[in-house]
Formats: structure tokens, C-alpha cells, sequence
């Protein structure tokens, strides 16, 4: 959705959005997100002195895969945002660019639109976790033949100490 901050402004008016989106996954760079449901996305942008402040909300559901197990998980999204969004002029960057404390909820657009696609799209990506799982206890797949150890023992024998840590597995054990 794009909005026009300059008409906020000359309105005095808050500006708000409740949508239904739906979001390929090919947009999301996740590889444990299996499957994303329908998104509700809603927001309010109001004007300040300072700039716009945005207040937004990403609800729905996704689906994962355990990264131990494989099985789908069905993990809900609930992410708000809050922003202060200021059109400030573009400046050359010059090398790295450090953010002070005070600039982290601040968002700098060079002219008055606002496009809310690639901060509700961050925000799925932070909704996604690094290591998802099924449950904590969740006891993965047997490396040799591939089956779910959560669903019982597989039979396979255990696996051999490489040499090269079998004095390590001797101090684990105390000898």
C-alpha cells in the first residue's frame, strides 16, 4: 500500500489501513517457512511535528519446518511496529553508516510516499525463528537411515566415536 504523507499532513486527519494480504514465498528468503497463510495488516499513520508516526500490525499464521524433525509447525505471527517517519533529503553515504540510538525508530524517506510492502515483508521476516522446533525435547532424525527418533527407535546401532575426539569422550565420561 502507498500512502500520501503530504495529504495526512494538509488534512490533519490520521490515516489508517486494515488489509487481507497475501504474500508469496518466494518474497521471503526463509527456507524453514513451508507454507504462510492469509496476513491481516493494519496501521495508522498520524502527523507529528516531528514527522509521521506509524503504528502497525502484522497478524496470521505460518507454517514451518521442525529443524530437527521436518514436521510442519503452525506457529502464529503477531508483530506490531512503531515508526517515526521523517522526508529528509538523500545524502551520499560515504563508507559505513552508524545509527545512533535516538535513529533506530526512525524511517527517512526522500519524498512524501510511504510504500508499506517492504516493512510488513521485514516484518515477516523477523517473525520467522533462526532454529524453529516442534517442541523443545524434540529429538531429530537418525543420521544414518533418516528416521524420526520422536516416533521411536529406529533400530540403528549408535554411532561410532571418530578417534580424533575419543579423548574428549573419555574426559566426558570421567577416565
Amino acid at each position: 500500500m502507498r500512502i500520501h504523507l503530504e495529504r495526512i499532513r494538509r488534512e490533519g486527519r490520521p490515516f489508517t489501513w486494515d488489509e487481507s494480504v497475501e504474500v508469496p514465498l518466494d518474497k521471503l528468503d526463509r527456507d524453514a517457512l513451508v507454507a504462510l497463510g492469509p496476513l491481516r495488516w493494519s496501521g495508522r499513520v498520524t502527523w507529528a511535528a516531528s514527522g509521521f508516526y506509524l503504528t502497525a500490525r502484522l497478524e496470521g499464521e505460518q507454517t514451518l519446518s521442525c529443524d530437527r524433525c521436518l514436521e510442519p509447525i503452525r506457529v502464529p505471527i503477531d508483530e506490531r511496529l512503531e515508526l517515526l517517519v521523517v522526508i529528509d533529503e538523500p545524502r551520499p553515504i560515504e563508507g559505513d553508516l552508524e545509527l545512533s540510538g535516538d535513529e533506530l525508530g526512525v524511517l527517512q524517506l526522500d519524498d512524501e510516499v510511504l510504500d508499506t510492502e517492504p516493512l510488513m515483508i521485514e516484518q515477516l521476516q523477523l517473525a520467522v525463528p533462526m532454529k524453529p522446533v516442534c517442541r523443545p525435547d524434540c529429538k531429530g532424525l537418525c543420521p544414518k537411515c533418516g528416521a524420526d527418533r520422536n516416533r521411536g527407535d529406529c533400530g540403528c546401532e549408535a554411532a561410532e566415536v571418530d578417534p580424533r575426539w575419543a579423548a574428549l569422550a573419555r574426559l566426558k565420561q570421567g577416565n
